[in-house]
C-alpha cells in the first residue's frame, strides 16, 4: 500500500514544490511506496524557475510538476494521506495553510517543517540559485529521515511523533 503525504505552502511554487520532487525522487531511489503531492492554499499557477533548476541539477525530471490548490487533496477520490507537512516560514510571520482533512474525513498526521522562502533571497540571480539549492538540501535530509520510518506499520500517533522529532533535527 502507498503511503500519500501532502506537502504545502501558501503558493505552492517552491518549498512545496521542492519538497515534493525531493520525496519522490528518494522514495523511487530508495524503493519505498511513498507518493509526495504538493499543493497550495493560493498557488501561483507557475512554478518557479530556480525550483525547476535546482530539482534538475539534482538529476530529478520536473516534466510534471505544477502548481495545484490544496482543494484537489479534499474531494471524492482524492489520495487517503497519512501525513500533511507545512513548509512555510512561520518566523517569517508567513501564513501558513490550515489542511482541515483529506478524502472520506480521514485525519492526516501534520506537522510544520518551516523553511525560509529561497524566494527572498538576496544577491541576485546567483543568491537565488545558492538559496534554493541550500533549502533542497536541508528538504532532502528530512525526506530521507521521513524515509527511514516504518511507515506501512506506523499509526497515526506514532507517526505524528516521528514526524514531529523530525522537524526538530
Amino acid at each position: 500500500m502507498t503511503t500519500h503525504i501532502l506537502i504545502l505552502c501558501t503558493h505552492n511554487s517552491a518549498r512545496s514544490v521542492l519538497a515534493e520532487g525531493m520525496l519522490n525522487h528518494l522514495a523511487a531511489r530508495l524503493g519505498k511506496s511513498v507518493r509526495a503531492h504538493s499543493a497550495g492554499s493560493a498557488p501561483s499557477g507557475r512554478i518557479n524557475p530556480f525550483a525547476l533548476e535546482a530539482l534538475n541539477r539534482a538529476g530529478i525530471d520536473t516534466r510534471t510538476c505544477r502548481s495545484k490548490s490544496w482543494d484537489e487533496f479534499s474531494h471524492d477520490g482524492a489520495p487517503p494521506l497519512s501525513a500533511v507537512i507545512t513548509v512555510c516560514d512561520s518566523a517569517a510571520a508567513e501564513t501558513c495553510p490550515v489542511f482541515f482533512g483529506g478524502a472520506g474525513g480521514a485525519q492526516p498526521a501534520k506537522v510544520h517543517w518551516g523553511y525560509p522562502d529561497p524566494s527572498n533571497a538576496e544577491g541576485g540571480d546567483e543568491g537565488k540559485r545558492r538559496a534554493f539549492e541550500l533549502t533542497r538540501q536541508a528538504i532532502g535530509y528530512r525526506m530521507l529521515q521521513l524515509l527511514a520510518l516504518p511507515l506501512d506499520t506506523m499509526d497515526r500517533p506514532a507517526l505524528q511523533a516521528a514526524l514531529t522529532e523530525i522537524g526538530r533535527s
